[in-house]
């Protein structure tokens, strides 16, 4: 075995684990759609058992903006349901802003901008 040969190996075992990796992506995003019927679905799954790679880069070509959008969504849905569970309270945010914004610790700029992204 040749220095060569493990380097083309190991280039090999990378891809196929992000390969591996771009498609639990995809059939988890293609089974979060709301917007595509099972026929739809039925198809995608289809297409992806029979061509594996062009499968998965059609589908992030084609659905590259809608994934992002559903991903963003379900990041915002397990950031509030993480804050109602732990108790979170904007108000109290903004109070422990304000209280380092009075001791000198941020700037004005830094307050707006966090107590918006709080706001948000």
């Amino acid at each position: 075995m040749t220095f060569a040969t493990f380097l083309t190996d190991v280039l090999t075992l990378f891809l196929f684990v992000v390969w591996f990796w771009l498609l639990i992506i995809v059939f988890s995003d293609l089974f979060r759609r709301d917007d595509v019927s099972g026929w739809g679905n039925a198809l995608w799954v289809i297409v992806l058992i029979l061509f594996p790679y062009l499968g998965v880069f059609m589908y992030m070509i084609l659905q590259a903006k809608g994934m992002a959008e559903r991903s963003s969504q379900q990041a915002r849905r397990t950031r509030e349901e993480l804050r109602r569970v732990v108790g979170f309270s904007a108000a109290d945010e903004i109070k422990k802003l304000d209280q380092l914004k009075t001791s000198g610790s941020i700037t004005e700029e830094e307050f707006k901008r966090l107590r918006a992204r709080l706001v948000d």
